[in-house]
């Protein structure tokens, strides 16, 4: 069995969560300040979102805590789908921020509301906002990616609907005050109407992170066997390969069994060739823990995969 180096990237993580906590609750104080001093349905929906995102930090620290990548007594894989579900976590409050944002509007579709009143000065400060939502992004994407956080690109992803979000807002906002300027009371209607495609942005964010997080939780297969047993098939001493069986995410961590047959006439040269087997899956898919049943050679099964 091969058991890769795995590198514990959780004070990396904690660090970059804390930073983009701070920047949600500034950007959620500053949404939510101007959202009800000009009235602005779906500025406070924003704001809303911008809620999910600091809660989102939190669950994410929580989760990273506890998500170690080192297995012990009670966990021999590790601990890592905690992060997985953290990222389930975020899907469910994308899920809440989503049904609230639509029964906000139909609410003043049915029964009406305030009119909304902007000046240039909300524009700015929304503008700025607008910047700090495309740094967290960001910032948070290109880490995330780089030590493999699947919490940190699921955070990622959630704050760069949270762009589209407010570029969309302020768009109606921009248009609400030339309305103002220009006395075109129809253009107030904007406000409500674009609630609705940022209530469909964020639910396409939660659909994204479920998408890349739920095969994991479910052991969901890895990595085809046909290409798993090409590899192997390539080591010299290797008859065949058969009952494979992978899971994880290639890159975070994949856990490969199989049996194999091998052309040996001791163990020494049996656990060689295993050796070897294990050393080329470790090129391939590192980091990769490989658990190998040798057969004799006289062993036949034309079963390329586990299917009970």
């Amino acid at each position: 069995m091969v058991n890769s180096v795995i590198r514990d990237n959780r004070s990396e993580v904690q660090k970059v969560l804390l930073i983009t906590l701070f920047l949600n609750f500034f950007v959620m104080g500053l949404k939510g300040w101007v959202g009800l001093k000009i009235g602005s349905l779906s500025l406070q929906a924003d704001a809303l979102h911008s809620v999910t995102d600091s809660a989102n930090n939190v669950l994410g620290l929580v989760a990273n805590r506890f998500s170690s990548p080192h297995p012990d007594r009670e966990h021999p894989y590790g601990h890592q789908k905690y992060e997985g579900l953290g990222a389930l976590g975020i899907a469910a409050f994308l899920g809440v921020a989503c049904f609230e944002i639509i029964s906000s509007a139909v609410d003043r579709i049915i029964h009406g509301g305030e009119t909304v009143k902007i000046a240039g000065t909300e524009l700015w400060i929304l503008l700025l906002v607008l910047g700090v939502n495309i740094f967290v992004a960001f910032y948070e994407r290109r880490v995330g990616k780089r030590i493999g956080s699947p919490i940190l690109v699921a955070d990622a992803y959630h704050t760069m609907s949270d762009i589209w979000v407010t570029i969309a807002v302020l768009a109606g906002l921009i248009g609400i005050w030339i309305g103002q300027i220009w006395h075109i009371p129809q253009l107030q209607s904007l406000d409500v109407i674009l609630s609705f495609p940022v209530a469909f942005m964020v639910f396409l964010s939660g659909w994204k992170v479920l998408k890349e997080n739920i095969p994991w939780l479910v052991d969901e297969i890895a990595i085809p066997p046909e290409e798993i047993h090409q590899i192997v098939m390539s080591v010299s001493g290797v008859v065949n390969c058969h009952d494979i069986a992978s899971r994880g995410i290639v890159g975070r961590q994949v856990f490969i069994e199989m049996h194999l047959i091998v052309d040996a006439d001791d163990v020494k040269g049996s656990h060689q060739i295993t050796e070897d087997v294990e050393r080329r899956l470790e090129e391939r898919y590192s980091p990769v823990r490989v658990v190998i049943h040798v057969e004799p050679l006289s062993y036949e099964s034309k079963e390329l995969f586990r299917h009970e």
